[in-house]
């Protein structure tokens, strides 16, 4: 009667591990991929959040949030219209230029109050982006 009780648990044990090879490679990937992708590489930045408004004629006002993973002695910036990690020393001391946020045939100007700058394009076109006091370092 022992005998065959441990013959029964037996059958139940090795009944689950007998999975296919290809289910267990995907639960293997599937969970690289989940801690992997949770992370950012040193020194990268994603956008979470785009918002865009049209609703006034000849203007429109994007708001974008990102997320970034940036070194010692970076800080969270925008360089050639896409964020990036720049130099700390530039955030603090409000000149934004320096961390070249404009396109390469774009030019760059300091606000009047260093509360952001302005691109202008070749046709005359200007894109005018403003930092939120709560983004900047203190």
């Amino acid at each position: 009667m022992a005998s065959s009780r441990k013959l029964s648990r037996r059958r139940n044990v090795t009944t689950w591990p007998r999975m296919s090879s290809t289910f267990w490679a995907a639960v293997l990937l599937t969970s690289l991929l989940i801690i992997y992708c949770g992370q950012l590489a040193a020194g990268t930045c994603e956008i979470v959040t785009l918002d865009r408004d049209s609703s006034q004629p000849r203007r429109t006002i994007a708001r974008q949030t990102a997320r970034c993973a940036c070194k010692k002695g970076q800080i969270a910036g925008t360089t050639r219209a896409r964020p990036a990690c720049v130099d700390a020393l530039i955030v603090r001391s409000r000149q934004w230029c320096e961390m070249t946020p404009c396109l390469d045939d774009e030019g760059c100007d300091l606000l009047v109050n260093h509360s952001g700058w302005t691109c202008t394009q070749p046709g005359g076109r200007v894109k005018t982006t403003t930092v939120r006091q709560d983004c900047q370092a203190s």
